[in-house]
């Protein structure tokens, strides 16, 4: 049976979500054709796909590759995270105590994550951890969501990767038990809140630096001398050098001081 655009699509965002792929990678249209058995139509229609969810980016002359999120673009995600997961919550609460199949199918899903937390496999791990937030949408009811979630946290993932995160996966895992045990009891409003900080937590161990001042080496290099007289003596005209020279106040160091 051919290899379809979504079954292609599924695999490169489950290779992101375990952080096989890292930010930047490229994605050869020839490459994946041949590891797909496809024709390259059926691997173009797949990363168009993925473009349009923000997972890929294209350039006329180099090629399809993984984004690279900025600074920008990762604070905007995990924003969109928040919204979308803590409105979840909140809905399900107004809508009464989560079902029991749906308790079992998130305490089934902790089970794995706390068997991968023992395993070496490292990308099993990090899908498993980043798949229990669409698993929650699922459980919750909006598969809606769910589809989206999986997008953003696929997004989060590449930014983990790209801005080297500290957040601790074993936390991250004890997070989710947290979660779940709130609303098994049937507390949504402490499930928002542990939801809230678990997101916020995975944020702020993102190294993320202040932007670079791109004026910074020219306005080093212009900076007034301490010696204003000898900055005023080498911008007078050479008849005047002298007198500038042994004047302390200088039209010269003014000048220069205002510019700057």
């Amino acid at each position: 049976m051919a290899t379809s655009a979504s079954q292609i699509s599924a695999r490169i965002i489950e290779a992101v979500m375990a952080q096989k792929l890292a930010p930047g990678s490229r994605l050869g249209e020839q490459q994946l054709a041949m590891l797909f058995d496809c024709s390259r139509t059926i691997v173009r229609e797949a990363l168009t796909r993925l473009a349009a969810r923000g997972i890929v980016t294209v350039s006329a002359r180099r090629g399809w590759f993984v984004i690279e999120p900025s600074q920008d673009e990762a604070r905007e995600a995990f924003e969109a995270r928040r919204v979308i997961e803590l409105g979840l919550i909140r809905s399900a609460g107004s809508a009464g105590k989560i079902d029991k199949a749906a308790l079992r199918e998130l305490k089934a899903h902790l089970q794995r994550e706390k068997a991968a937390l023992k395993e070496s496999d490292v990308g099993n791990r990090s899908f498993l951890l980043g798949d229990f937030h669409v698993c929650l949408a699922e459980c919750l009811g909006n598969t809606l969501l769910a589809d989206t979630l999986r997008d953003y946290t696929a997004r989060t993932t590449l930014i983990a990767m790209l801005y080297q995160s500290t957040h601790d996966a074993v936390q991250s895992c004890e997070d989710h038990v947290q979660i779940v045990a709130a609303l098994e009891r049937g507390d949504h409003a402490a499930a928002e809140a542990l939801m809230a900080a678990h997101i916020g937590t995975v944020q702020s161990a993102l190294r993320v630096q202040a932007p670079a001042d791109p004026l910074a080496q020219l306005r080093d290099a212009l900076a007034p001398l301490q010696n204003t007289n000898t900055a005023a003596a080498a911008a007078a005209p050479k008849g005047k050098r002298r007198k500038a020279a042994a004047s302390p106040a200088s039209d010269s160091s003014t000048y220069l001081g205002a510019l700057l």
